[in-house]
């Protein structure tokens, strides 16, 4: 085993730096059977987003495998490709390279993809039937992508017989791993992985990486846990020597506790999310990308999601599906002024099974006419069924307006599941269990009044922007408009979670914070000086933590010293 790094061109002094100092590099190792590991990493946090908000840096690991014929697995995105292609040039000549294998495609990959393409044109590129639909919407010809469906396998030679297993869930409906007989590794892309940098490239001391695996599992998987479990099951059948996921450490000395832990937080019942079943056909694709915009909004509303594609799926297994759902949304196109017999088979058994009280949303692709969309949606309207949102009819191929009018249309419907959730669950008798978790147990998706003091006095701010973040210690997320509030690390603040039928919120903005008096209410000063509203179902006392701004908004991770439950009844649900 062999390896080394090449880093950006700054000068690394002779002694030991603190982590951060550190610059960007490439990790380069032999891990035998003529197959190579190229880490791009990072030793600062790389995004905004909540699963790197450990802060240990990550890498971006991509794998180049030579048989008779070279394939490159998983290139990282575009914050490393001019540092990557530097590195990756010594160590195959792009003018051979036959293969770009990707496990799954996003915009930040795709720049690096054409910077390949440019230097290796010859080169074709692997990935599923969804992603070659996505890149051919961004340019990529069908002359230069080799799709390929779970169970296929693409033969490099020297025993290297890449098998493909698709694992697409609602984030990545796109997604494949990648197994290689010849070393028996699998390259598990979005699977194992964690975000940590270091210079050690093995797991050797898993147990030092426990949390940030949790914390990484949480942050991509924990909404999609039936699709996870389901890629569990196909690829513990494979014999396995290194599971080399996209990020992190390479795993082999965990490798059957990474397995067992991934299976036992699958099966762990945390708060329940509410579930919606998306059951689509797709004559040109145009469906399914509507579908997959759908899942990814609902995923990112705390909503799980099953993506069903219903001309693979018998009746028996839809009505299984529909049991134990809480939405479902139904997806057309058009076929002859009809939709096909796949789509009018689920909403039969939609129409004889399906409870009254539950929503059901309907789309659809069209290239003339559209009638199936508002022959599923007048179906409905018939059977006094509610529709979660207006039926989303999109000409053609989706366009950015289209995707964005998906993304609203699952914000409603999700808004809906929270509403009929909250009316289904019955509040816990007073006194019962600790007081701050039952308060912050009203803060999910509610709309609230945060209050903060400053050397003018108090003020409000109206936001629904809210989510419990951990449990211990008790800590919550929220967003509001950057500026209206100093919200520095440090700063205490109160939330007031609001009443469904109270009329408190007519007094406070989204916007701008509002200064006493607030129309009628009433308020005391709490223990950390901000304002606890009298007619407000609970409060929260709140120090900030954290803060990461987000274009125009400011998101707070905030810890909760108390809590105080002030009145029986339901959270009132922004409009």
């Amino acid at each position: 085993m062999t390896y080394y790094t090449m880093s950006t061109p700054n000068p690394m002094p002779s002694t030991a730096v603190p982590m951060t100092a550190r610059p960007r590099d490439v990790q380069i190792a032999d891990l035998g059977h003529q197959t190579w590991v190229l880490r791009s990493r990072t030793w600062e946090r790389l995004k905004f987003e909540v699963e790197y908000s450990r802060q240990c840096g990550t890498t971006a690991n991509a794998y180049l495998i030579r048989g008779d014929r070279t394939a490159l697995l998983d290139p990282p995105g575009e914050s490393f490709t001019t540092l990557f292609l530097a590195a990756l040039q010594p160590q195959v000549d792009l003018g051979s390279l036959d293969y770009l294998v990707l496990n799954h495609v996003n915009a930040n990959r795709l720049a690096t993809l054409r910077r390949l393409l440019g230097l290796a044109p010859q080169a074709q590129v692997v990935c599923s039937h969804p992603a070659t639909r996505w890149l051919r919407d961004r340019g990529l010809s069908s002359a230069q992508i080799h799709p390929v469906r779970s169970g296929d396998s693409l033969d490099l030679g020297q025993g290297h017989i890449l098998r493909f297993v698709g694992v697409p869930t609602p984030r990545w409906p796109d997604g494949l791993c990648t197994y290689d007989p010849a070393s028996q590794i699998l390259y598990s892309d979005k699977l194992f992985g964690v975000h940590h940098c270091a210079d050690a490239l093995w797991d050797a001391q898993w147990r030092q990486l426990e949390a940030d695996r949790r914390h990484y599992f949480d942050c991509l998987h924990s909404s999609q846990t039936r699709q996870i479990a389901t890629a569990l099951r196909q690829l513990e059948a494979l014999p396995l020597n290194l599971l080399a996921p996209g990020h992190g450490p390479l795993v082999r000395y965990s490798l059957s506790r990474v397995m067992q832990d991934y299976r036992q937080w699958c099966q762990q019942r945390g708060p329940r999310l509410p579930q919606v079943a998306i059951i689509y056909a797709s004559a040109y694709g145009n469906t399914a990308k509507l579908a997959a915009a759908l899942a990814t909004a609902l995923t990112q509303a705390n909503v799980a999601v099953e993506l069903v594609n219903g001309e693979h799926t018998d009746p028996a297994a839809l009505l299984d599906i529909l049991a134990r759902c809480d939405g479902v949304m139904l997806g057309s196109p058009t076929l002859g002024g009809h939709a096909p017999v796949q789509m009018q088979t689920a909403l039969g058994l939609v129409l004889d099974h399906w409870p009254k009280t539950k929503p059901v949303g309907v789309f659809g692709s069209y290239g003339w006419s559209g009638e199936a969309v508002d022959w599923l949606a007048q179906k409905l309207r018939d059977a006094n069924i509610p529709l979660g949102f207006d039926p989303l009819r999109v000409r053609f191929s989706p366009d950015d307006n289209a995707l964005e009018s998906c993304h609203a249309a699952a914000a409603r419907f999700a808004q809906q599941l929270r509403k009929r959730q909250k009316q289904h669950t019955p509040p816990p008798a007073a006194g019962q269990g600790d007081r701050t978790q039952q308060a912050l147990n009203r803060v999910v998706g509610t709309l609230c009044v945060l209050t903060t003091t400053d050397a003018d006095g108090p003020s409000g701010l109206l936001t629904s922007a809210v989510a419990q973040a951990s449990f211990e210690p008790p800590g919550l997320m929220v967003t509001v408009p950057q500026g209206c509030l100093d919200l520095s690390p440090g700063t205490a603040f109160g939330l007031n979670i609001l009443q469904e039928g109270r009329t408190v919120r007519r007094h406070f903005s989204t916007q701008q914070p509002v200064r006493p008096p607030f129309g009628p209410l009433l308020f005391t000063l709490a223990d950390n000086s901000c304002a606890r509203l009298s007619d407000a179902l609970a409060y929260l006392a709140c120090t900030v933590v954290e803060t990461l701004p987000l274009g125009d908004h400011l998101l707070i991770y905030a810890t909760v010293a108390q809590g105080s439950l002030l009145a029986q009844g339901m959270p009132a649900v922004g409009q």
